[in-house]
């Protein structure tokens, strides 16, 4: 399983973004970065609602 996420790793290039979110029981954190690892922007505070994936998915346009 190491071997598949290390090609998957591999393959991560300047046109890639890549987002982490922390997922808790109310409020989760999403933050941005580049192929890098340099983070882009503010991390986000959001809800699991429909107004919270909205502004999740208004972030990453």
């Amino acid at each position: 399983m190491q071997e598949k996420q290390n090609q998957l790793i591999e393959r991560i290039s300047d046109t890639h973004l890549i987002v982490g979110v922390n997922i808790a029981q109310q409020l989760h954190v999403a933050r941005a970065v580049n192929y890098r690892g340099i983070a882009g922007g503010d991390p986000l505070t959001f809800e699991y609602n429909e107004e919270g994936v909205v502004k999740l998915f208004s972030m990453l346009t």
